[in-house]
């Protein structure tokens, strides 16, 4: 008799940026993996095709919207284990639209966890959430140097932001992204749902559809690539831990695989000090990967922007037995070179002017 357990594992928003790589290296692993995706975001339908041509049957696409709650709950309730990306994930387009952002984000995932209280055995559920959910961080003092915005505290500037700093939710997006968070948490306590959170910071990495709102470090190399302007809002000394995508996908499998010692735990999930980056530094990396000047320019501050966010990640590492991360510089210079040859265009001086819409991949 065969007891191994042969259910699927459920990723929503799995044709994404990080979902995807998330099913690539599960797949990988053996495992069966169901991909449900709207696939309203252009260009995810090409990491689908990618996963399927990689992986064939073991890829089991569910093209469906997150808020239509009976599918949903039918794919939770077949499913061994749930990894919750499908998001809108666009502060800006939250605040265009809260009652859009709230039912996506809020409403989806309480639909998401009463699926999952609601099965027998309840499969584990690793919430993707955001370092939005501590605010803008006002309270803190900042001064203002060649590396960019940095805490006037020692220990904050020596460690990051940790897990037990209040929540303070700004913005819709905040909110709902908040709330939800909160929600995992609460049916881990309430219900004895397995449970955890990861708190992100900037992911980038392959696969990634860069834009202005959203995967930031990948739009700034797309449009360095294709010769387009670039936009930096407010002064562009905000600084940010990165963390290549990589090294986010070992966290959520060993969130996962640990889920009966930290279900209703939040874990940071980012670069941590030591890949800590001012976007002009990063920038400054950027033009010397094209080896050519960078036409940039200037916008207001966007509501809800961190002048810094660093995470403290050694709770996150000692629990979820993670690796040292792939450093900064060697990160974006891989994901450069993998952008490049998406488009067929060389890194370098030699780059031909491209038009300014940056393309999807």
């Amino acid at each position: 008799m065969n007891d191994v357990d042969q259910r699927p594992l459920l990723i929503t928003g799995g044709a994404g940026f990080i979902g995807s790589n998330l099913a690539d290296r599960l797949a990988r692993q053996g495992e069966t993996v169901v991909i449900y995706d709207a696939l309203r975001r252009p260009g995810v339908e090409r990491n689908l095709a990618w996963l399927q041509g990689q992986h064939g049957d073991r890829i089991r696409p569910v093209i469906a919207d997150i808020r239509e709650t009976a599918k949903l709950a039918e794919a939770v309730r077949s499913a061994r284990a749930v990894f919750h990306f499908a998001a809108q994930v666009a502060v800006t387009t939250s605040l265009a639209d809260p009652t859009e952002d709230f039912e996506i984000n809020l409403a989806s995932t309480f639909a998401l966890l009463e699926a999952a209280r609601d099965s027998a055995p309840p499969p584990p559920v690793i919430f993707a959430s955001t370092n939005k959910v501590y605010g803008d961080l006002a309270d803190l003092q900042f001064a203002l140097d060649d590396k960019g915005y940095r805490p006037v505290d020692p220990g904050v500037r020596a460690h990051g932001i940790g897990e037990g700093r209040p929540l303070d939710f700004h913005t819709p997006y905040g909110c709902s992204k908040g709330a939800a968070d909160q929600y995992v948490l609460d049916y881990a306590r309430s219900y004895g749902l397995p449970a955890t959170v990861l708190r992100m910071s900037c992911i980038y990495g392959q696969r990634q559809m860069g834009t202005e709102d959203q995967g930031w470090v990948a739009h700034f190399l797309i449009r360095a690539i294709e010769g387009a302007p670039i936009t930096l809002y407010g002064d562009g000394h905000q600084v940010r831990d990165i963390l290549d995508v990589s090294d986010a996908v070992d966290a959520y499998i060993a969130a996962w695989r640990r889920i009966g010692r930290l279900s209703g735990q939040a874990f940071n999930l980012g670069g941590g000090p030591d890949n800590a980056v001012s976007l002009r530094t990063l920038l400054g990396h950027v033009e010397a990967i094209t080896d050519r000047p960078l036409d940039l320019r200037f916008d207001d501050w966007r509501a809800g922007d961190q002048r810094y966010f660093v995470a403290e990640t050694s709770r996150a590492r000692t629990l979820l037995e993670l690796g040292t991360p792939i450093g900064w510089r060697d990160g974006v210079t891989a994901l450069a070179r993998w952008l490049a040859e998406q488009r067929g265009l060389p890194l370098g001086r030699s780059m031909p002017r491209a038009p300014l819409a940056a393309t999807a991949l």
